[in-house]
């Protein structure tokens, strides 16, 4: 029964702090027997200035993120998923998941294909395609200490399409970082995760940012883990980060699959 890790953070503008945030807790999650540490979107800078986060994401220290990320990994014998904004093709960024495997070698990467563009009630307004681009393919791990392994990325659980997308593809387990707003997570985050994995019939690990953050945004943070039948294994609550322990039953999956075989009674519907 593998053992996975969740860090819950709150993310400032310093990628050097976060990485030592991320790299600390790696080896605490070592230490606690955990084959996997989950971390959350924006996990090494999180900045809505975008002239002073330009300055990080563009600089050539940047470059060397992933190469760092798979150092960590593999000085810790533990697969990381992790999240950060990196430099794009053109003017825009990319919001990027990383997953680094133990065995040190280059990253895979799934950038978000959904972008939050909303005006809230509360007077938020984030328009993330205006620094952000879109990307374009399904990110699917295959060999994992939690099976297949799907990813994506706060905004994107929205969108059935995308999960449907890794259920066609039987998933085992799916990752969805985020750094979601706090009127939005107390509305939607808890039901939008448990019919994600009810859909999917997998796990669903969403690592999130919390509380407070140096540039003046607040997220919502309740890092969950939720099994396939929709029963949430862990929930870090608003308040703190730390680090969170779960214990992944993959036989869980073939149970409920077999018991509410949504998956295989699937049709396509015509439009």
């Amino acid at each position: 029964m593998p053992r996975i890790a969740v860090l819950q953070m709150t993310s400032g503008i310093d990628p050097d702090a976060n990485f030592q945030t991320i790299s600390n807790a790696a080896r605490e999650a070592c230490e606690g027997g955990a084959e996997m540490l989950f971390a959350p979107e924006m996990a090494l800078l999180l900045d809505r200035n975008r002239e002073r986060a330009g300055r990080h994401i563009d600089s050539d220290a940047a470059q060397e993120w992933p190469e760092r990320l798979a150092n960590v990994a593999g000085e810790n014998g533990i697969y990381l998923v992790v999240g950060a904004p990196v430099a794009g093709s053109g003017e825009k960024r990319v919001n990027r998941l990383w997953f680094c495997p133990p065995s040190g070698e280059q990253p895979f990467a799934y950038d978000k294909m959904h972008m939050f563009d909303v005006d809230l009630a509360s007077g938020e307004s984030w328009k993330e395609s205006n620094a952000y681009e879109a990307g374009s393919a399904v990110g699917v791990c295959d060999d994992t200490p939690v099976g297949k392994l799907g990813l994506a990325i706060c905004y994107d659980m929205r969108f059935p399409a995308l999960f449907e997308a890794l259920g066609r593809r039987h998933c085992d387990c799916i990752a969805i970082p985020a750094a979601f707003t706090r009127p939005t997570g107390a509305a939607h985050w808890h039901v939008l995760l448990r019919a994600r994995a009810i859909e999917a019939s997998a796990f669903v690990v969403a690592a999130a940012q919390v509380g407070t953050h140096e540039d003046g945004r607040q997220t919502y943070g309740h890092s969950l883990v939720v099994d396939p039948w929709g029963e949430v294994l862990l929930d870090m609550g608003g308040n703190e980060p730390g680090l969170g322990f779960v214990n992944i039953d993959l036989n869980r999956i073939e149970a409920v699959r077999r018991q509410v075989p949504s998956l295989a009674n699937r049709r396509d519907i015509p439009s």
